[in-house]
């Protein structure tokens, strides 16, 4: 493994814009992005923060999801990832990476917008690891229109269901089976302070995700179960090729950063291992912000 650690300029430690324009159709795969994305595949170095425990993490495929499920499994948890089935092809590299690091993997194909299947992501997973201590739910669906008058309401609902919905089906489902001690993590976004006019609808469930998540960590904390989210900025993923964005931002994509290059999953995992272990005891109801210099307010 590569040493990321080793100390360097920031600015100059991935890669920057301009990108080739790359249209993909959505949900889009990490194995077409270029220059490839940084999930932790060759980088992440674990030391076992998380020994023993057992993660489901939606769209564990790719992208923040991707790092987060790597980064895991080296820090020692058996991880259970679901996805959609299109991204199947990205999935299995997600489900050798886990299991190359000693842990069991187990995948679980379907569309969280599908209120049965977001539902009983929960009881699966613990079913099949033998319990269910830390979710993340990370599955996101954004799609940019160049103007509010061109917005759909088909697409306006399909944001709504995979990024509220889900993670209102899913949560209440988990919070019925995790122990004391457990861990619910969520991904907000920068958008949900500083909201783009072309992805309003996915700017809106962003900040409901930061509410809601606020609202459900001041109730589990009587269970002794803590939930925070880290809302990270532009982050060099298939969300934005494959529709997330025009393919004009995609070639300058995280050039506005104070890094002047989008982040790299990869440099999100640390928060959410944090957030996950018992490092992070004394946090609950908070929102980490990993936005490249822009903030959260």
């Amino acid at each position: 493994m590569t040493d990321r650690l080793k100390m360097q300029d920031p600015r100059e430690q991935h890669p920057k814009p301009p990108f080739p324009k790359q249209p993909q159709p959505s949900p889009g795969l990490a194995q077409r992005l270029e220059p490839p994305a940084d999930h932790g595949e060759d980088s992440y170095q674990g030391s076992g923060k998380l020994k023993g425990r057992k993660a489901l993490i939606t769209g564990g495929d790719s992208g923040i999801g991707r790092a987060i499920a790597i980064a895991y499994a080296r820090e020692g948890a058996d991880v259970a990832i679901s996805y959609l089935p299109e991204e199947q092809p990205d999935a299995d590299e997600v489900i050798a990476l886990i299991e190359g690091a000693g842990c069991k993997a187990i995948a679980l194909p379907g569309d969280v917008t599908d209120e049965e299947y977001a539902r009983n992501l929960p009881r699966r997973a613990a079913d099949e690891m033998g319990g269910l201590d830390i979710l993340v739910v990370n599955a996101g669906h954004q799609k940019s229109f160049p103007s509010f008058d061109k917005l759909t309401t088909d697409d306006f609902d399909e944001t709504m269901r995979t990024n509220l919905y889900a993670l209102f089906w899913t949560t209440q489902e988990a919070a019925e089976l995790m122990p004391a001690g457990a861990s619910i993590i969520t991904t907000a976004s920068v958008q949900a302070y500083e909201p783009s006019t072309a992805i309003m609808h996915y700017a809106t469930t962003k900040a409901g995700i930061v509410a809601f998540t606020k609202a459900l960590a001041s109730e589990l904390i009587e269970k002794g179960i803590r939930v925070n989210a880290v809302a990270p900025g532009p982050i060099w993923s298939p969300l934005n090729p494959s529709g997330g964005a025009s393919q004009d931002k995609v070639k300058d994509f995280g050039a506005g950063s104070t890094f002047g290059r989008p982040g790299q999953p990869v440099e999100l995992a640390p928060v959410y291992v944090l957030l996950a272990s018992q490092e992070g005891s004394y946090i609950t109801g908070e929102v980490y912000g990993v936005t490249g210099g822009t903030g959260i307010a």
